[in-house]
């Protein structure tokens, strides 16, 4: 992986190319990744791995018309081939009035924030140690028959991106990862239990046996799921899956999708869709967060903002292509890796509320909590919502026996206005989410 100078160098010598050959502007990426990692099953080392990966795109403009291309060679001959390959292929598109690079005035400019992204290596014994911790913890719990093993890794990943309207910026983060996977009952009855964290610092991960007993209990918890009948009732998304409410809220609110009227929000920006009290904010300066970054993908500052704030949808999320669509400036969500762009999330959070997780399903006579969501089951057009699920029945206010192969079925948009946090929000993914609780999905049961 190359270093800080080195990535800016190699972007900036594909762009002085393109430029050279005629590319009226242009932009280069550059992301290097290396991690190393250990998988030990029963008690043993299953496999040891490395890896290392670069990769760089090149996206070139002349005039209205554009094109981008990538590689993982990095040598002045293979760059010089890029360049021309990129030029060829722009001549050869077809026009597209909104294709340029983001507008010059709103380049980030100064010093980069201090997010707090990068630790050491921990060394190959440490990960070997602990990933034999997760295990050993999670072995030892008693109805668990089987281990598919327990896994430590460290990474370190660079992000570089130079533009010939006058950004080079680059940052590096870091990556500690612990998971496990155990397996309870037997025969037919047996039931997987799976957890895994990432964290930029190892010191926020969950202590290494701590998350070997709960991949176990996931497992154990799952053991004889009961069927039930379905109908009208309150669904209770656990933390574990509430967040990805947030990743369909967030692809509707995509400038492109807006932009070819193809979402299910088309026509509420500024509505107030969600009860009032619920806020979704999105921190891309977050210290240590997952999704923390100085920069989004075209080179503009990164800035906090709300997607829902008091229960009204905010601005869209646009890059500079659907910005110029949509006759507006680009909000700073632009998302790049190896290809064009599009929009994305940072760290985004729904924030709790002021009941316990007790307090929410306390007046539920008859209802499920959920605790594994399977399909993709979403239409981004009309917002009709129905996914598998798994969990757990909840009976007159008690959380109950394990229930399996539901449907869950509704439409985003009502189940936005029924949803209710509750306060046992954490912070250990890039998208999270407390508990949430919404009325009168439609259940069928397995």
């Amino acid at each position: 992986m190359l270093n800080e100078g080195a990535s800016l160098d190699r972007c900036l010598d594909l762009v002085t190319r393109a430029r050279t050959l005629g590319a009226d502007a242009a932009d280069a990426v550059y992301v290097g990744q290396a991690s190393h990692g250990v998988h030990i099953r029963q008690g043993q080392i299953e496999t040891v791995d490395r890896s290392e990966s670069e990769h760089f795109a090149l996206r070139v403009f002349a005039g209205q018309r554009s094109a981008t291309i990538g590689s993982a060679t990095a040598d002045d001959a293979s760059l010089g081939e890029l360049a021309q390959r990129a030029m060829a292929m722009a001549h050869a598109a077809p026009e597209d009035p909104w294709a340029g690079l983001a507008p010059h005035d709103m380049l980030m400019n100064g010093p980069l924030p201090l997010l707090d992204l990068i630790s050491p290596d921990p060394g190959a014994q440490v990960l070997q140690d602990a990933a034999r911790q997760v295990e050993d913890a999670g072995r030892s719990m008693a109805g668990i028959t089987n281990s598919e093993g327990a896994a430590a890794h460290y990474g370190r990943d660079r992000f570089a991106l130079v533009t010939s309207h006058g950004f080079a910026g680059s940052f590096e983060q870091a990556r500690h990862s612990r998971s496990a996977a155990f397996v309870a009952g037997t025969g037919a009855a047996m039931q997987r239990g799976w957890m895994m964290r990432s964290a930029h610092h190892a010191d926020d991960l969950l202590h290494d046996a701590q998350l070997g007993q709960e991949a176990a209990k996931r497992a154990l918890e799952r053991l004889n799921p009961a069927a039930m009948t379905g109908g009208k009732l309150p669904v209770v998304f656990d933390r574990e899956v509430a967040a990805s409410l947030i990743g369909h809220l967030a692809a509707a609110m995509s400038g492109e999708a807006i932009a070819r009227g193809a979402s299910f929000l088309l026509g509420r920006e500024g509505a107030c869709i969600f009860a009032r009290g619920v806020t979704i904010t999105d921190d891309p300066l977050r210290p240590r967060g997952l999704g923390s970054r100085p920069f989004d993908g075209e080179g503009l500052p990164a800035k906090t903002r709300d997607l829902v704030q008091d229960g009204q949808l905010g601005e869209w999320l646009l890059d500079s292509a659907a910005a110029r669509k949509l006759g507006r400036r680009p909000t700073g969500n632009a998302s790049r890796g190896g290809g064009s762009t599009g929009v994305t999330l940072s760290n985004a959070t729904l924030a709790q509320g002021s009941n316990t997780v007790a307090e929410l399903i306390g007046d539920i006579a008859d209802g499920v909590l959920v605790t594994e969501l399977i399909g993709q089951g979403v239409n981004p057009v009309t917002g009709d919502y129905s996914r598998g699920a798994s969990g757990r029945r909840i009976r007159n206010g008690i959380i109950a026996e394990p229930v399996a192969g539901l449907t869950i079925a509704g439409n985003l948009i009502a189940m936005f206005g029924q949803l209710t946090p509750a306060n046992d929000l954490e912070r250990h993914r890039a998208v999270n989410a407390p508990t949430l609780r919404i009325d009168g999905m439609t259940v069928a049961g397995g």
